[in-house]
């Protein structure tokens, strides 16, 4: 009964978030609807057990580090939607407050889908949840940005809907089932068509990897997370993205069962290194804040691709990795938005003495920086080595320098930009804003930036396990 209650308590609540007439009142259900998910993500966890045939929504090991990373991080940003939608009373939160509980629960229905085509449904829900976020702001560039979400989106779902077809069909010449449940799948997959297989791989990977955000596929990402508040872009950068990366690894498991995981393994490090160098290009001289937070996350988007495509322990510290820049990114994204209402701007021709200004944002801000470049001793830089570690260890040495040289790139790219953010001394208009620090604002991200550097320091003996789990089974082929 775990599994439809935790898609049925975000979704009631956010029922009730729409009912309530206050606007201060009703960003309370955030928080409350978020602990509750979160209990009920515990107790799933301490439950795991192997996926029973037949059944459409259960939580496998895969699954749970997923939800752990969607529940955490959604709790976080839940923490701080009342401190900061009491700033901004100029805009109604009621449409907010709705879609972001809708919004987790078509997440946790993605992750708990043992269903290829149900996966689908889900992937599009949140597509549908997240546009009114975007456009919470009501003006010309987020309206803009919300349409151009929309449309790059459903290009996106429509190929992935056209690459499930291809798979079922796949597994239709080769004798299968009628069944599209992934357990099924996996059981049948070596008789599988290989063309088919191949074609509907390419279209999964463009399909999800534009969820994602990979290059070229991230084209709508700049400005999405340059115009959504904070908080929502913390949510599609930490959760969205590894909900899409979720759907990408269940189908790539398959692909690999089928015999055809060399082919796959070539795409992941080919588009994986393609988005850390696009990347890399396009965060130099960058002067809008929250648009460079997109282009890192397009980085991190190739990083996990890539460590997937490596294999074995790349694929661990592609899973690990998931965790550790959710929880970065939401960091960064607060931060960058409380910096945000404090300069009431997000450029560079504006933003200046971030530390003098607001001293704990703004610390959080370079210290979050550090930790998403890769810098010891937080928990980017584990997961990050785990994945050059596997490209050495398999004598893969071109894959791993340029893995390091583009790493190298964006440090000093994003660093430009971090550093004229945080230094220098204030605009007089700056000084003047009555927007400061507190604990409303900054405790929630002081948490996430204790967890970042605890994963940096130790990784516990259940997350370890469930790593583990998470990884096995990909490097198996018939």
């Amino acid at each position: 009964m775990i599994a439809p209650a935790l898609i049925l308590v975000p979704l009631a609540a956010a029922a009730l978030a729409f009912v309530i007439p206050s606007d201060r009142a009703r960003p309370l259900v955030l928080p409350a609807a978020a602990f509750a998910h979160l209990a009920l993500t515990a107790a799933a966890l301490a439950g795991l057990a192997p996926v029973r045939p037949g059944v459409w929504l259960q939580l496998d090991a895969l699954g749970g580090v997923v939800l752990g990373v969607v529940s955490l991080l959604f709790a976080i940003c839940a923490l701080y939607a009342p401190g900061y939608l009491r700033v901004r009373i100029d805009r109604p939160n009621r449409i907010l407050c709705a879609c972001l509980l809708a919004f987790l629960s078509a997440e946790t229905l993605l992750v708990l889908s043992q269903h290829l085509g149900l996966m689908w449904v889900a992937v599009e829900a949140t597509t549908l949840a997240t546009a009114p976020l975007i456009y919470f702001n009501r003006n010309p560039r987020s309206i803009e940005a919300t349409w151009k979400y929309l449309m790059i989106a459903s290009v996106g779902i429509a190929l992935a809907l056209l690459g499930s077809l291809f798979l079922a069909y796949s597994a239709h010449l080769g004798g299968g089932g009628p069944s599209l449940l992934f357990g099924s799948l996996l059981e049948s997959a070596a008789g599988f068509s290989r063309p088919w297989l191949r074609s509907a791989f390419v279209l999964l990977l463009v399909g999800y990897g534009t969820k994602m955000g990979l290059a070229p596929l991230h084209t709508w990402k700049p400005d999405v997370y340059g115009e959504a508040p904070g908080m929502v872009g913390a949510l599609l950068a930490g959760g969205l993205t590894s909900c899409a990366f979720l759907a990408l690894l269940r189908v790539y498991r398959i692909v690999n069962a089928a015999g055809e995981g060399d082919f796959a393994r070539r795409l992941l490090v080919a588009l994986g290194l393609l988005s850390m160098a696009v990347a890399a290009v396009l965060m130099v001289r960058q002067r809008d804040l929250k648009r460079m937070l997109a282009y890192s996350s397009v980085e991190h988007m190739g990083i996990l691709v890539l460590g997937a495509g490596l294999g074995g322990a790349g694929l661990q510290g592609s899973v690990l990795h998931m965790v550790n820049n959710g929880l970065t990114k939401s960091v960064l994204f607060l931060a960058a938005g409380n910096i945000h209402r404090a300069f009431r701007s997000k450029s560079l021709d504006d933003v200046s003495g971030a530390l003098v200004r607001l001293p704990l944002s703004g610390g959080l801000f370079l210290a979050g920086f550090f930790a998403i470049t890769g810098s010891p001793p937080f928990a980017p830089f584990v997961s990050m080595f785990a994945i050059l570690n596997a490209a050495v260890a398999s004598g893969r040495w071109i894959v791993a320098s340029l893995y390091v040289g583009l790493l190298a790139a964006v440090f000093l790219g994003m660093g430009a930009t971090v550093l004229a953010v945080v230094q220098g001394r204030p605009s007089r208009e700056a000084l003047e804003t009555p927007y400061t620090d507190n604990i409303r604002k900054t405790g929630p991200i002081l948490l996430s930036m204790a967890l970042v550097l605890l994963l940096g320091l130790w990784i516990p003996e259940p997350l370890r396990k469930l790593l583990a789990g998470a990884a096995a089974g990909f490097e198996v082929a018939p």
